[in-house]
């Protein structure tokens, strides 16, 4: 069983890949956790934000759950599913279906809606992290959720629960993250938000990052130079990545529709299409995703 400390590295957020008409294109799919579990990540997480999680319905979320856990099974990557759930209730029974299925950890994604008191969001999280023995790594993206969640929180959260891991995506996340540190040192941290802050992040003491899925093979090699310490290699493949990132990351759904259309350029999946409200993009959006995929070989 995956301990917390095992949840490192690389690891990105699955898409969701649809045909042309909308409907979950399942081979797409499996397609793209067979490219995937190939390219060196050292785990895979299902429903994140930048993954069109709330456009599915409870049936597809069944049906992508175990194609994801079947599909990755032995293959040395870590399958992570997201509980996504506002009531507390709902989502400790959905923590403990997917600990009971065979997923190796979680991401909890803390309740933001109708804005719950600070009590009421660490009673949500202590629930979830009571309810399962796996490791969770809760989520903390005030940018998206509106959601304050402090520092002394967050360490009040580590203190308590051994299998906690935290995933910080505020911006900009290195003052946070090294004032959370300082209150819970012995805490793993993973860094989201397309990793514009990957080094700084791994700098101040972050164990992983958690970027979308199109060009993992790039995290991976900035991941593996900067392990090697070849921290000079690891920051010149950073600086050529993030003029391209800083331009996506200006909207949730931009990145979302533009890692799509990554994949599909690339051949792993078979339409870019995103369900709707979406993101379209114009022509020179895609004519700049075709040099991104030209400049870094892909």
């Amino acid at each position: 069983m995956y301990q917390s400390t095992d949840i490192c590295g690389v690891n990105p957020i699955a898409a969701m890949p649809f045909t042309s008409q909308g409907e979950l294109d399942y081979s797409s799919f499996s397609r793209m956790l067979e490219h995937l579990a190939a390219t060196g990540i050292q785990g895979l997480t299902l429903f994140g934000i930048a993954s069109e999680f709330p456009k599915l319905d409870d049936n597809e979320r069944l049906l992508l759950s175990n194609q994801f856990l079947s599909d990755l099974r032995g293959s040395g990557v870590f399958r992570a599913i997201s509980v996504t759930d506002h009531s507390t209730e709902v989502a400790v029974k959905r923590a403990r279906d997917y600990q009971k299925r065979g997923a190796d950890a979680l991401m909890l994604l803390p309740p933001f809606f109708l804005q719950p008191s600070p009590e009421a969001i660490s009673h949500h999280i202590f629930s979830v992290l009571e309810a399962v023995d796996i490791p969770v790594m809760v989520q903390y993206a005030p940018g998206e959720t509106g959601l304050a969640i402090t520092p002394a929180q967050l360490a009040e959260v580590a203190t308590r629960y051994p299998h906690a891991v935290f995933k910080i995506e505020c911006n900009p996340p290195v003052d946070y993250t090294r004032e959370f540190l300082q209150q819970a040192p012995q805490a793993s941290v993973l860094n989201g938000y397309a990793e514009l802050y990957m080094l700084q992040m791994l700098e101040t003491g972050g164990k992983g990052v958690m970027p979308g899925c199109s060009f993992s093979e790039i995290y991976v090699q900035i991941y593996q130079r900067w392990q090697q310490g070849e921290k000079a290699a690891a920051q010149k493949l950073h600086q050529q990545l993030l003029p391209w990132i800083q331009r996506w990351m200006t909207h949730c759904e931009y990145i979302i529709q533009v890692e799509k259309t990554i994949l599909q350029r690339r051949g792993i999946i078979a339409s870019d299409y995103c369900r709707h409200p979406g993101w379209p993009l114009t022509e020179q959006d895609r004519l700049r995703i075709d040099s991104f995929i030209s400049t870094f070989a892909l």
